[in-house]
């Protein structure tokens, strides 16, 4: 086990050491090779007549002439070199003034200074059409070129109550008239902790740095749109299924992040909203820092829970709690101070739970190995940034690449975990089926069982008993169908119960031939009687099934009199079917949704009455009629018999369960059991139809089951 676990972690550092080398490689891909050779300013000037500009844009680094405490403008610097009354001092650029030794001190973060650089363009460069490309510089500065005004981002003043700052990246053009460009740039800055140039200004032909420039802005509204897209799907995520919150997290992580990305490098936001207040925008983004560690841990926790300890949650919370609280109450110049601390912490989050993500991938927790392996490039990125703004590092705004990439990845582990949760919930669905299935079995075993049971007349009523005791656990239908049977099973089953007794009693040896028969009438009767009860509770319970079809009611009743026509015909009667002139009219013939099988079953029941309770020599007709009623067209099919009839005042009656008319001449023999017409009226209620009959209790009855036609019938 042991030689597994240090197998596992070697392979483990290796995958380390490779995300480490990607996210170099990711954070350096951000910055451009330089296509010439590095050229620095030397006592604030640049010469550059040995290269072509226009074509090779360069970065303006090296020492810039600085005035400390000054704002000039290149009249006033003119003057002073005219009557040589300027003494100039010089700075490295790009850098803050923050901590640069000016007669013996050390210089703070506050203050204002103008700043010069005297550029010697080649011959080459002289007519062309030149640009600059000014990062965000802090916090409020003016630009000349040659002069000219070319940029004023913010107010420049002396004190704070006169600067306005504000942040803003700008592409300005000039045409030099000679080959000298003299640059002066006055900065103001009291709302930060850092003032002065921190970042490179750019020079070069205006169609180069213009293209340079959309490819960056491109880059981060492609970056930042695809961390906003992916955060609120996430979030809408968490909205529809609110149990799992690694998707809240998630969505918040990505979101903050999207915004952050607005607010850094090419300052988007700006772009899109120049009055947007510059307090605001930078504690939007101190508080965005602040708060990622504690959201991330959160998302962490949801995903591989148990490996964040209780002390590291409660800690996490305190402290971002508290540096938000700085953050939101304090201005900028406290709270910025607190960078590299913010940047310490970031950093021991991210490091703590990539212990985690170790132990994790060495259980081989599905996921950990690749959130470990975008975690060491997402920290990468972020501790280059970190070092970029505390002016450590000369890469910038590498961490919404880095963040990008941890963000796919994170959709990919999410993704997994719905896509295994909802074959999870397939699986369970198919097993939940298989149970469903299986007790559909037992319970037709169980119905079987009863009727088995039934059949023994020796032991009837222990058995019923038992059923019935069993079928309390059951469904309704099974509870309706054995108190169905315990009634309507009790008389016939005591009066064999008594001539058994008197059969063996040898009450009257003469009769038994008559006792048996009657006892074998009665137990076939009893189990007809069984099969109807048990399909008339399934229909009043609603557990039958139909398979719903159109149907065209002529082709239907033509299969059923054609089924049917020798039965009734053996019986001796005769067997008509009438279907009017519906079928000459050809449009418009009626069809019906129905399940066939089932009215066939209904039909049949009122047949097989009239075949009961009519004489030999009679007539059995089914007809058909179509009536329309409120825009509905119904098909009326009729059954009518030549028998005795059914009293008027029985008809609302004769389809309730176990009602029976004995009408005058007809053998006690062939009695039935009073289910036939409450089962074809529940067939026919389930089909949205009706059924009544008709009768002068002396010349015959009608029964009429009307169905519904469909709305678009078919010819």
């Amino acid at each position: 086990m042991r030689g597994i676990l240090r197998l596992g972690s070697r392979k483990i550092l290796l995958y380390i050491a490779a995300a480490v080398v990607v996210g170099l490689i990711a954070s350096y891909a951000v910055m451009p090779a330089p296509d010439s050779p590095k050229i620095e300013s030397k006592e604030g000037i640049l010469d550059l007549t040995q290269v072509h500009v226009s074509e090779n844009p360069l970065k303006l680094t090296g020492e810039w002439a600085f005035y400390w405490q000054e704002l000039l403008s290149p009249e006033d610097i003119r003057i002073r070199s005219a009557t040589d009354e300027i003494h100039e001092r010089w700075i490295s650029i790009p850098s803050s003034w923050l901590g640069y030794r000016l007669d013996g001190r050390l210089l703070n973060g506050t203050g204002f200074a103008t700043f010069r650089l005297v550029i010697q363009l080649g011959e080459q460069d002289r007519n062309e059409r030149l640009a600059l490309r000014l990062p965000t510089i802090f916090h409020a500065y003016k630009l000349w070129a040659n002069g000219e005004l070319l940029a004023e981002v913010g107010v420049v003043g002396q004190d704070k109550r006169s600067v306005t700052p504000r942040l803003a990246t700008k592409l300005v053009f000039f045409q030099p008239e000679s080959d000298r460009v003299e640059l002066v740039m006055q900065v103001a800055n009291f709302h930060h902790m850092r003032g002065g140039i921190t970042k490179s200004i750019e020079l070069g032909g205006s169609d180069a740095l213009t293209v340079r420039t959309h490819l960056k802005v491109a880059a981060e509204v492609f970056i930042t749109a695809s961390l906003l897209v992916i955060g609120v799907y996430h979030l809408l995520l968490f909205g529809l299924r609110r149990k799992d919150k690694a998707p809240l997290y998630f969505g918040l992580f990505t979101v903050l992040f999207g915004i952050r990305s607005l607010l850094v490098g090419e300052v988007l936001l700006t772009q899109l909203w120049p009055a947007f207040p510059w307090e605001l925008e930078f504690k939007t983004e101190y508080l965005i820092l602040c708060s990622s560690g504690y959201i991330i841990t959160m998302y962490f926790d949801c995903i591989f829970p148990n490996y964040v300890s209780r002390w590291f949650r409660l800690g996490t919370r305190v402290v971002t709690g508290a540096c938000c609280i700085i953050v939101a109450a304090t201005p900028a110049i406290l709270y910025t101070k607190m960078l590299l601390v913010i940047g310490v912490i970031v950093v021991l989050h991210m490091v703590y739970l990539m212990v985690g993500l170790v132990q994790a991938a060495m259980r081989r927790k599905e996921g950990a190995l690749l959130f470990l392996l975008v975690s060491v490039v997402a920290l990468v990125t972020v501790v280059n940034d970190f070092l970029y703004y505390n002016e450590w590092s000369p890469i910038a705004n590498t961490s919404p690449l880095g963040l990008l990439v941890f963000t796919i990845a994170q959709m990919m582990l999410l993704s997994s975990r719905f896509t295994r949760a909802a074959s999870n919930e397939e699986r369970i669905t198919r097993e939940l089926q298989d149970a469903n299935d299986k007790l559909t079995e037992m319970n037709l075993n169980l119905e079987r069982t009863v009727q088995e049971r039934t059949q023994a007349l020796s032991a009837a009523h222990d058995d019923l008993r038992a059923s019935y005791d069993r079928l309390l656990h059951s469904e309704q239908g099974r509870k309706k169908l054995l108190a169905y049977i315990t009634h309507d099973l009790r008389m016939p089953l005591s009066s064999m119960l008594g001539y058994v007794e008197a059969v063996q009693d040898k009450v009257k040896p003469e009769r038994n031939e008559q006792y048996l028969k009657y006892i074998r009438d009665n137990t076939i009767r009893i189990n007809r009687m069984i099969e109807e009860l048990s399909f008339l509770s399934h229909l009043e319970t609603g557990q039958v099934s139909y398979r719903m079809e159109p149907v065209p009611v002529i082709r239907f009743l033509r299969g059923f009199f054609e089924r049917y026509e020798l039965v009734v015909r053996d019986a001796g009667l005769e067997f008509m079917l009438d279907i009017g002139d519906a079928e000459d009219r050809r449009l418009n013939l009626p069809v019906a949704l129905m399940d066939a099988q089932r009215i066939d079953q209904a039909l049949f029941n009122l047949v097989s009455n009239a075949m009961k309770f009519t004489s030999n020599g009679g007539l059995v007709r089914i007809a058909l009629a179509v009536e329309e009623a409120k825009d509905i067209r119904h098909a009326i099919l009729s059954v009518q018999d030549s028998g005795t009839g059914i009293p008027p005042d029985q008809l609302e009656q004769i389809f309730d369960r176990n009602y029976r008319y004995d009408r005058p001449g007809v053998e006690k023999g062939i009695e039935g059991s009073g289910l036939g017409l409450a089962i074809c009226r529940e067939i026919v209620q389930a089909h949205g139809g009706t059924v009544r009959a008709e009768s002068d209790g002396k010349t015959g009855s009608i029964f009429y089951v009307s169905l519904p036609c469909m709305q678009n019938e078919g010819r």
